[in-house]
């Protein structure tokens, strides 16, 4: 049995094939990302999924492409937890980009890749190789455009009294704003990333609004500078997008794009689909 899993923040979708390609089950679990988690919720997480821990011992071969396991102390603190879970499987582990390239970009064809969900990457691929600039140090210090992003955004639109008097009502009763909720989920408890996400939805409902509108454009903005532009060639190949927040503004993200003279590539929301057809392609 080969299990491939593309894992976020948020959550992570898992596919078990045999060796011929067909498909055997799919489930998903939270999010994996061992930047944000303990070894002991990201084990809890696995076992406590029925089809995967009923046929863990049938795995001979484990695709895991993840949020945060660029980061090689990560990398490894996720192979060691898997050891343990699928004593039998050969790892493959990779950081979410490689999926993110394998669901979008044909062998061969040069891209640009880029990432918008909970958090935000971007990588480079020249047909056969992937590529990255800049080196992300996760969802406090970079993470541009993504859901935690804008979720900052949000928090801090409301605290400094920026948001109008209707949507800090409407935000109000949406969330629970006190001061005490807001840095007990941030400062103590897991996932903080995937808490400042949720409030993304919010701005993405209302992005008509030119607040909102002014929010994802400088969000974007940042993102393509400090990330997309990096590349000399960006304005010679297609730009793809995965994940929810490109899935959600799609229409906006052309429009900046175009801004830039950059070309629109594919958008997807989940990369899982693409990476099944990549690795049934690889079985032949």
């Amino acid at each position: 049995m080969i299990l491939v899993v593309d894992s976020g923040s948020t959550k992570t979708d898992w596919i078990a094939i045999d060796y011929k390609g067909s498909v055997l089950f799919s489930t998903q679990t939270l999010g994996l990302n061992p930047q944000v988690l303990s070894s002991s919720i990201i084990n809890e997480r696995i076992i406590n999924n029925y089809d995967i821990s009923q046929n863990r011992n049938d795995v001979t071969k484990l695709y895991f492409y993840g949020a945060g396991c660029g980061v090689d102390s990560s990398s490894k603190r996720i192979e060691k937890i898997f050891k343990q879970i699928f004593c039998k499987a050969e790892l493959d582990i990779k950081e979410d980009t490689y999926a993110a390239v394998y669901s979008c970009s044909k062998i061969g064809e040069p891209s640009i890749v880029c990432i918008l969900g909970t958090g935000s990457n971007c990588t480079y691929f020249d047909g056969n190789n992937i590529e990255q600039k800049i080196v992300s140090l996760g969802y406090v210090l970079m993470d541009e455009a993504s859901g935690n992003f804008f979720g900052k955004q949000l928090i801090r639109s409301y605290y400094f009294n920026e948001m109008p008097e209707k949507y800090a009502k409407e935000f109000e009763k949406e969330f629970k704003l006190d001061p005490d909720t807001i840095k007990e989920n941030i400062y103590r408890k897991e996932n903080p990333n995937t808490y400042l996400a949720k409030f993304a939805k919010f701005m993405i409902n209302r992005k008509d609004h030119p607040l909102m509108k002014d929010m994802i454009y400088k969000g974007l903005q940042r993102f393509i500078e400090h990330q997309i532009l990096q590349f000399k060639n960006c304005k010679e190949v297609p730009i793809h997008f995965v994940g929810s927040i490109s899935f959600y503004l799609e229409k906006e993200i052309k429009e900046i794009l175009n801004d830039y003279q950059l070309t629109m590539g594919k958008v997807i929301k989940r990369p899982i689909d693409g990476l099944l057809k990549y690795h049934k392609f690889n079985l032949q």
